[in-house]
């Protein structure tokens, strides 16, 4: 697909895309995203909005997930590297409950597709990360929802980067068992 590999997961719908870079001695060029290419590969998203965030070594953020609207997430990182996965929600999904991760990082200009009826979290590796993805619906803050990071159901298997940093709100997330959602 021109300038994108799309390699689905072990988890249907969940794609690591790996980016045709373009470099010389002043640097390099990538397309991020295009239309056409990824709705050949069968990714059909309308994208409408964007986000970024910083943050430091061991920040956690997540497992987060939008409970009446739903988000897909194509998800990179600008500086650093973080370890990102996704949690299948969709009840009556084979994969219901199984994680799924990946490494994203400046150098390897990684990207992760992330569909609607995941829970989404990332832990940061390096000493400073920059994220940014795009989402094919707007954030509601009154429609978040959230599992904790260290569920023993779903067993994310986090790697070592150090303290864990948390949000007050997601030291307290609920677990898996005790979320009530349908996707």
């Amino acid at each position: 697909m021109g300038n994108f590999t799309f390699n689905e997961t072990t988890i249907k719908g969940v794609y690591i895309i790996d980016v045709k870079v373009y470099g010389d001695n002043r640097g390099y060029f990538m397309e991020t995203y295009k239309e056409s290419d990824f709705k050949a590969a069968g990714l059909n998203y309308n994208f409408v909005q964007d986000n970024q965030s910083s943050s430091r070594k061991g920040v956690l953020r997540g497992l987060h997930f939008q409970k009446k609207h739903p988000q897909a997430k194509l998800v990179r990182v600008m500086k650093g590297e973080v370890f990102d996965v996704a949690v299948d929600l969709r009840k009556n999904s084979p994969t219901y409950g199984q994680w799924v991760g990946v490494v994203l990082s400046e150098e390897n200009k990684r990207q992760f597709m992330i569909p609607r009826g995941f829970a989404h979290g990332f832990l940061v590796l390096s000493d400073y990360a920059e994220f940014t993805y795009k989402c094919d619906d707007v954030y509601h803050p009154e429609d978040e929802g959230g599992i904790i990071w260290n569920d023993p159901t779903i067993g994310i298997e986090w790697p070592e980067a150090g303290e864990i940093i948390l949000s007050e709100k997601d030291k307290i997330q609920p677990l898996l068992a005790d979320i009530k959602i349908e996707f």
